[in-house]
């Protein structure tokens, strides 16, 4: 993770290999190109970045709205399935804030999809950015769970930001044939079979599946290109759903407007005793419009 000018946004740049040119892509809602297992990021070329949302969750929930994400394989490291690890690295070396207004999206009128009993909405919250949300398995382990929290960093740090992703047994083979999951363990995954956890560590929190689906509907929200200005309220979300959520929202510019706010914008401090170069990105990140809005329903659990 790297610091990056204002106006710069998440940029994710995939460092070449075997004499291949570096590529890179603005963190964006259009930038989506898959959202079945986990968020992929990409462009006309094809995939560029799988697994973006738990670095954009940390990015988002602390505040950051600068930075390049430099990674060298096809997926963000899964690290221990949280944001954890993201946040500790941005913590070590700090944040600095740049003397330029922050800019958010006010929502101005609420923002639904859904499909039969599942279904995700955005609405109206000028206090700043609130999440909503409820999951709903048929698991003895699991069951309904649900959560109401205000986004601060402070409150990011120690209520989501050590939630793990989690997984079914039975998805195993699934998985594994769509290329997902490939690195899965105990140490970076809750592993549920029929009736109990495998995991011989346990849990973090009795609610950790409600607060990593938390986790991972902030990191595909950033995608919105700016923070948010209102509540997110989804009801058995997942990616595809929030990735539908948002592009609704932008193929609707009477439902936000883009604001200035009066605080500064963070980004990650550049440690000076490295001196390392700031990098160039080409192009500055803008707020995607002129979506269409998904046709389809959202096949979520």
């Amino acid at each position: 993770m790297l610091p990056a000018e204002a106006d710069t946004g998440i940029v994710f740049v995939r460092c070449g290999a075997g004499g291949q040119p570096d590529r890179e892509i603005v963190a964006n809602v259009r930038a989506v190109t898959a959202t079945e297992f986990a968020t992929v990021l990409g462009d006309a070329a094809g995939p560029l970045c799988s697994t973006a949302e738990h670095v954009l969750a940390a990015l988002a929930g602390l505040g950051v709205d600068n930075a390049v994400i430099e990674i060298d394989g096809p997926e963000v490291p899964i690290m221990d399935g949280s944001a954890a690890p993201f946040v500790d690295a941005i913590d070590q070396v700090g944040l600095v804030t740049l003397p330029v207004p922050r800019r958010y999206i006010r929502i101005l009128k609420p923002v639904r999809v859904a499909k039969n009993d599942c279904y995700g909405e955005l609405r109206p919250h000028p206090q700043g950015f609130r999440i909503e949300l409820e999951i709903d398995f048929d698991h003895p382990l699991i069951g309904r769970q649900g959560l109401a929290l205000d986004i601060k960093p402070e409150n990011f740090r120690r209520e989501l930001a050590r939630a793990r992703t989690f997984g079914f047994m039975r998805d195993v083979a699934k998985l594994w044939s769509a290329g997902y999951a490939l690195g899965a363990s105990f140490e970076n995954t809750l592993v549920v079979n029929e009736d109990r956890l495998l995991n011989p560590d346990g849990l973090r929190f009795a609610d950790e599946f409600a607060r990593h689906k938390a986790l991972d509907a902030i990191g595909d929200l950033a995608l919105a290109g700016a923070p948010l200005l209102g509540a997110y309220r989804s009801v058995r979300g997942g990616h595809k759903l929030n990735h539908a959520v948002l592009s609704a929202l932008m193929a609707d510019p009477s439902a936000w407007v883009l604001v200035e706010g009066p605080e500064l914008r963070p980004e990650i401090r550049q440690e000076t005793r490295q001196e390392a170069p700031r990098r160039t990105i080409r192009g500055h990140a803008d707020l995607a419009t002129g979506l269409v809005a998904p046709a389809y329903g959202p096949d979520v659990s």
